[in-house]
């Protein structure tokens, strides 16, 4: 497959971080036994890897803006680009030695996002896409899964957890969700759920409470894989609202019209 040169740098950025990655989860493998356990070592990959990825990428683009998870907001004196990138998604997967974990990467162009790409190095599995050129498994070209009716379907989503989110909201979505599919998957990293969107593992997704560097990347995979995305809601304001909901089509509609159910009242 044919990449752009903007491409190729977020890919390069993507290898080289998941390479600091993969040492310190070889490492994390053997701390996480331990009482105290790898929370502090995990922060410093984070932050390594985050480092890593924004000198690759303002190396070879020092006036576009950067939005990372860790360091935050820079403004770049190009006001029309911007870099979203997530260096570790999934941290507790990573914490707890469970290979589900990625490097996110997206360019944001006048509000747009129109390149990304994940990266998990524990399965070395690299997943791009740019606008109009359609999404890509390593070298392979992908498409949204074809099931047009939830009951055949598996649906991916995220799950509030201690001091996070609005339990009892979701319990009620997955009540619903619950019913209606032939099954559902929690894998614990957002960028890679959107990614098995548009590579047709699982045919939809919803999580709410997401910042936009867990979307960035999955939403342009997605979309260039045939799919479609937006927040709860319906809207395009993906980022403002964080929250997503993404399937084919028909997926999308019906996943939209079952999580929007209202609370039963017996």
């Amino acid at each position: 497959m044919a990449r752009s040169a903007l491409l190729n740098v977020m890919v390069q950025a993507a290898l080289k971080a998941g390479k600091s990655l993969s040492r310190d989860f070889g490492e994390v493998q053997n701390l996480q036994v331990s009482v105290k356990g790898p929370s502090d070592f995990v922060s410093q990959a984070d932050l390594k890897a985050e480092k890593i990825v924004h000198d690759e990428l303002m190396k070879a683009r020092p006036t576009y803006g950067f939005l990372g998870e860790e360091g935050g907001e820079e403004k770049g004196t190009d006001g029309s680009h911007r870099w979203i990138v997530d260096p570790l998604d999934g941290t507790t997967n990573f914490l707890h030695g469970i290979p589900q974990f990625a490097v996110s990467i997206a360019l944001e162009r006048n509000g747009e996002i129109v390149a990304g790409v994940i990266f998990n190095p524990a399965t070395d599995e690299l997943f791009t896409a740019e606008k109009g050129g359609g999404a890509f498994l390593n070298d392979r070209r992908l498409r949204v899964a074809a099931r047009r009716v939830l009951s055949d379907c598996v649906i991916g989503c995220g799950a509030p957890h201690l001091g996070r989110g609005n339990h009892g909201k979701f319990l009620v979505e997955l009540r619903h969700v619950m019913g209606e599919v032939a099954g559902v998957r929690r894998f614990g990293a957002a960028a890679l759920d959107l990614a098995y969107v548009a590579a047709g593992r699982i045919d939809g997704f919803w999580e709410t409470d997401l910042s936009a560097w867990d979307m960035a990347a999955g939403l342009i995979l997605i979309r260039e894989a045939g799919g479609f995305a937006s927040d709860m809601k319906g809207s395009n304001d993906i980022f403002d609202h964080g929250s997503v909901v993404a399937g084919n089509e028909l997926i999308h509609k019906q996943l939209l019209e079952v999580i929007n159910r209202p609370i039963p009242t017996a």
